[in-house]
Formats: structure tokens, sequence, C-alpha cells
């Protein structure tokens, strides 16, 4: 891969927490693929510990997870990087939980399954609010 030791300046670096492998594995390829650097973690466990050793624009984050439920997660996100925004993925369809994502500090939310087209934008408009105060999750 030597595209990637050219100029990495702008290109997003994400965080993909979902347990869900196979999503997990093809979402990754494909961002990849749009010049986005992917980390990914199958537990709430493993994403805390990959915030830990690195820096991230964005997070895509389950709702549901074998280990930890995915607002636990997020509220552990908010507190190592404030400033990072974290987009909740939920396959549940449950707006109250979606609710509950924004009001512990989630940038916004999607439905699984989502359109790659729309989780795309919304990492991009994430990244580029990195660091600003704003919950983007009433256009959802």
């Amino acid at each position: 891969m030597q595209a990637e030791g050219s100029s990495d300046a702008g290109r997003i670096r994400l965080l993909l927490v979902d347990d869900e492998v196979g999503f997990s594995a093809v979402m990754a390829k494909r961002l990849r693929r749009r010049n986005i650097e992917v980390t990914t973690a199958t537990t709430g466990a493993q994403g805390i510990q990959a915030l830990r050793q690195s820096h991230f624009d964005v997070a895509v984050l389950d709702l549901k997870m074998e280990d930890m439920d995915g607002i636990e997660v997020l509220k552990i996100f908010k507190l190592m990087a404030p400033c990072m925004p974290v987009i909740m993925l939920t396959g549940h369809g449950s707006e109250k939980s979606a609710s509950e994502g924004i009001q512990a500090g989630a940038y916004d939310y999607l439905t699984k399954p989502c359109e790659f087209s729309d989780l795309l934008e919304k990492i991009r408009q994430a990244a580029r609010s990195e660091g600003k105060s704003t919950p983007n999750a009433a256009s959802s």
C-alpha cells in the first residue's frame, strides 16, 4: 500500500466500533478506498483501548454490543476525547436509544442497515466539525 505513504494531510482517522465483524470488515474496506484511515474494534473495551493509543477525528460506534452498551462506551469516549465527534449506529431503530445517545454527546446517529453514502457523508461532516460543539442529530 504505497498510497498510504503519500500525503496523509487531510486524511480522516476513523475509529469503527461494531461487534458485527463482517459489517466492520466491509465498511473498513470501502472507507479505506475513499482515503479514510480506519481502525476497527469489535468490542467496546477494544474501542476504548484504541482511543487510549491513538487520536481519531471521528468514531462510529454501534449501540448494541456484547460486552458494553454503546451509550456507556460513548460516555467514556466523551471523557477521553471530548471534541471527537461520535456517530452512533443502531440496528434496532430505537428513537429512544438514539435520543439518549445524542443527550450523551453523540454527533449524530444512523439506523442500520444504512446506505454507505449516508455513512460516508456523516463521517465527512463530523470530521469537518471536529472541535466545534455542533450536535447535528436534528437532520436525521
